[in-house]
């Protein structure tokens, strides 16, 4: 029988229980998903309860979710390549161009079997992620990217039943804010947010759905005990936050807001990282191929700014002697960022200005720029100097 979203969603529930009684594969096949564009702070699993994402949702229950993983840039194509390589914008440079995934290039050396669904309308990813999962041979692993690129406005093409979810929606919880003087990239959403905001909303719930296919699919093919299944983001969107729309190009000059750059991390294998897992450590997008190469027991790139943060994954702590760091850098054009869990510096023109710096601990939208309080000098100082760190080191 074909199992369908619904049966994800019921099934999975029983997952914990079966945990303990599985002897789990030293090499398991990958899933990777990846939507461009999709903040965490849209989805409910990070706390939002009036855009629907029951497949992520429920994804995140079954395994570990990460709170703070931050992309390292807030522009698709870059971040993309820096999920499948490890490698930091600068290394990738401004076209966000690579010659492959070096993630790719991992397995298959391992003896993976690599596939991916290209960039195509949401329907056609599924569709086309669902027809490789049936002809993957057995007993071999395999990795599978399923990469979804239409969460762009207008939202046009989004089918009719996902947008009657939210034609009743007012959106209580969301704030309007005028639109920003500085507005460049989606500036047309702004002239009606409410109703910008049901169309974002849907194209979502739309996503999700999709989303809901490949799982299952795993599900039929009785392939989840064996597969890892990994989602994420490339970058956000402001969705009307800060009177902008877009993500890193919302705005000129480029912006490193958190609802670009804080992006959704889940790791779900059911028998082998905890169900209801949350991670607050700081995070980045580079960090995901030294993860996985740790997972599989396999060698990466050198000159990579990422570390492994399996042992967060799987619900443990980090020894003593390496504790895990506290503070991630991104980098768009001229446009630098640190963040630490509460303070976060940008940084324009190697630092001419015009720059920001936020005490998230009292203003998490960042509304407040107090790179120019002398209160802030020890922090603005530390800041800039692992910006400074982490381009000396990695940009070549």
């Amino acid at each position: 029988m074909p199992v369908s979203r619904r049966h994800f969603l019921l099934g999975s529930l029983a997952l914990p229980a079966l945990a303990a009684k599985k002897t789990l594969p030293d090499r398991p096949n990958v899933v990777l998903i990846l939507v461009d564009y999709l903040p965490s702070w849209m989805l409910g699993c990070y706390g939002n309860n009036e855009v629907k994402t029951p497949n992520i949702d429920k994804l995140a229950q079954t395994g570990t979710r990460f709170h703070n993983h931050f992309a390292a840039t807030p522009q698709a194509a870059i971040s993309r390549a820096t999920i499948l390589t490890g490698r930091t914008p600068m290394q990738i440079g401004p076209a966000g161009t690579v010659s492959g995934s070096d993630i790719e290039k991992i397995l298959g050396g391992a003896g993976y079997q690599c596939h991916a669904t290209g960039k195509l309308p949401g329907a056609d990813v599924t569709a086309a992620a669902v027809k490789l999962l049936d002809q993957q041979a057995s007993g071999k692993p395999f990795l599978l990217t399923v990469s979804y690129s239409d969460l762009t406005p207008p939202y046009d093409g989004t089918p009719q039943k996902f947008v009657d979810l939210y034609s009743p929606s007012t959106f209580v919880n969301y704030v309007a804010e005028p639109a920003a003087a500085n507005a460049r990239a989606g500036k047309e959403m702004l002239r009606n947010v409410d109703a910008s905001l049901r169309k974002a909303a849907a194209a979502i719930s739309c996503i999700d759905d999709n989303i809901g296919g490949v799982i299952a699919k795993l599900y039929q093919k009785q392939l989840v005990d064996n597969t890892l299944v990994l989602f994420t983001s490339t970058c956000g969107s402001l969705f009307g936050r800060h009177g902008l729309w877009d993500s890193g190009d919302a705005s000129d000059p480029v912006n490193m807001f958190d609802e670009v750059v804080q992006v959704p991390m889940i790791w779900s294998w059911a028998h082998r990282f905890p169900p209801l897992g949350v991670q607050v450590e700081m995070v980045s997008t580079y960090d995901l191929a030294p993860t996985l190469g740790d997972l599989l027991s396999l060698e990466t790139p050198d000159n990579l700014c990422g570390r492994s943060y399996l042992l967060l994954a799987e619900g443990k702590k980090m020894p003593k002697k390496h504790p895990w760091r506290t503070t991630v850098c991104g980098h768009y054009q001229t446009t630098d960022m640190a963040r630490e869990e509460r303070y976060k510096v940008v940084l324009r023109n190697d630092g001419k200005g015009p720059n920001e710096l936020y005490d998230l601990s009292v203003d998490p939208r960042e509304k407040t720029n107090q790179y120019e309080n002398g209160q802030y000098v020890d922090v603005r100082t530390r800041l800039q100097g692992e910006v400074t760190r982490w381009k000396q080191r990695f940009s070549s």
